[in-house]
This record gives structure tokens, C-alpha cells and sequence, in this order.
């Protein structure tokens, strides 16, 4: 069950800002070792020790495919490929790539049985209890 949590927007530059929002509280992080763990326990013959092997080379080979360009689809989960945040130009002779990419970032984008429109059909999720204050929302006393 997803918890979502609500949060208010404190960023001015935003066009919402200062309007309340909904957001999917994290329970916990697996790491890769974590993952491994989790899955030896669903009946397999495969050791945890194997399974971070595999996975940790994995994770390498995806790494090693992506900065060459090449996107990989991890069926029923995500393409991961590298992209750009980009300005632009007003003729391509302009375009510098030293000055006009401006961050490289890695892109996952659900696939298959984990596509937005099956998310939307599967994903179980009620409303969390807590609200989360924003920091500039919060008094603070001092002492004379």
C-alpha cells in the first residue's frame, strides 16, 4: 500500500506555490545487497551472495550501455537511457555544447506491466496521517 503524504509547495518560483500537494512517502531504501537479500527468499536456488553478484554487474553493464548512447529495457519495469537539460539556440552554428547542455541526467521510463496506464489500474494507496510542515512554516522562540 502506497502512503501518500501531503506537503505544501514553498517554492515562489513555482506557479503553484504555496498550494498543497500530495506525495508517495518513502517506507525504506533498498540498496543492491538489500534487493538481493529480498529475492533469494522467493524460492530460488540462487544464494543471496549470487543475486548481488548478478545484479551488481548488472547495474554495471547499464552504467557502461547508457554513456554510449544506448537505452536499456529492463522488461515490465523501465528504459533507462541518458538525457540532456538543454538551452537552445537561434541557429544550430550557435549551439555549444560546453555552454548550452546544461546537466546530463539518467532517464527511467516505465514499461509494460509497470506503464502509467497499469500503475493506475494496480497501485493501491490511502492518504498518510502526518502533514509535513514546510521549514518556513515553523516558529521558532527566542531567548531574551
Amino acid at each position: 500500500m502506497l502512503k501518500i503524504r501531503i506537503y505544501k509547495n514553498n517554492n515562489k518560483k513555482s506557479a503553484i506555490y504555496g498550494k498543497y500537494l500530495g506525495r508517495v512517502k518513502v517506507n525504506e531504501t533498498y540498496d543492491l545487497e538489500k534487493l538481493a537479500e529480498h529475492m533469494s527468499l522467493h524460492n530460488t536456488p540462487y544464494s543471496k551472495g549470487t543475486i548481488y553478484g548478478v545484479l551488481k554487474d548488472m547495474v554495471s553493464c547499464i552504467h557502461e550501455l547508457t554513456l554510449q548512447g544506448n537505452a536499456v529495457k529492463l522488461n515490465d519495469l523501465a528504459i533507462f537511457s541518458l538525457g540532456i537539460r538543454s538551452g537552445h539556440t537561434d541557429k544550430p552554428e550557435e549551439f555549444d555544447i560546453g555552454k548550452d547542455v546544461m546537466a546530463y541526467k539518467l532517464r527511467a521510463r516505465a514499461t509494460g506491466q509497470f506503464s502509467r496506464d497499469e500503475l493506475a489500474t494496480v497501485a493501491a494507496s490511502k492518504q498518510d496521517d502526518e502533514y509535513i510542515k514546510p521549514k518556513s512554516e515553523t516558529t521558532t522562540t527566542t531567548q531574551p
